[in-house]
């Protein structure tokens, strides 16, 4: 598949399979232009909602596919608040992505904290399960700076921490 314009790649997107490869494709094009400094801001959030739609659509099988794909997301979404500026779409909007974040976690902190003490003991599929916390929370410290004073912030500042001791 070549490159194609964002127009040729949005009607791509939007007739490929769910799942497919094309759509991984898609997705990192899109996420290409993004980061091109010689594109306009509207073009590189054009080319962002497509990179979030490919995304978005693409199979996220089992634990790991699933958080890998909300990886994407939650990196892709920070990069734009930050470099571009939070905007009013809720894809750009630091609350929206930490309710997301958040929703996308399946334990407490303390939970998480509790398991890190005796990860030694714990099976391979629970030190997984902490391993993929913290990929999805490898954006916060570009995002904690730009969250109100709250128990959204709280809680992910507490992720924040016990982020650096998970496996």
């Amino acid at each position: 598949m070549g490159e194609g314009s964002i127009a040729e790649l949005e009607q791509r997107a939007a007739r490929a399979e769910t799942g497919s490869h094309e759509l991984e494709r898609i997705r990192q094009i899109a996420q290409l232009h993004v980061y091109q400094d010689d594109e306009s801001e509207p073009a590189r959030l054009r080319w962002a909602h497509l990179s979030l739609a490919a995304n978005r659509r693409t199979r996220g099988d089992g634990p790991w596919g699933e958080a890998g794909r909300l990886q994407q997301e939650f990196m892709l979404r920070t990069w734009v608040i930050t470099r571009l500026g939070p905007g009013d779409e809720p894809e750009w909007h630091p609350e929206a992505l930490a309710a997301d974040t958040l929703a996308a976690l399946a334990l407490h902190p303390s939970e998480a904290a509790a398991l890190v003490e005796g990860r030694h003991d714990l099976p391979v599929e629970r030190i997984g399960e902490l391993r993929r916390h913290k990929n999805l929370t490898a954006h916060l410290a570009a995002l904690l700076p730009l969250l109100p004073a709250g128990p959204t912030k709280t809680r992910l500042l507490a992720w924040n921490e016990i982020r650096a001791q998970l496996p």
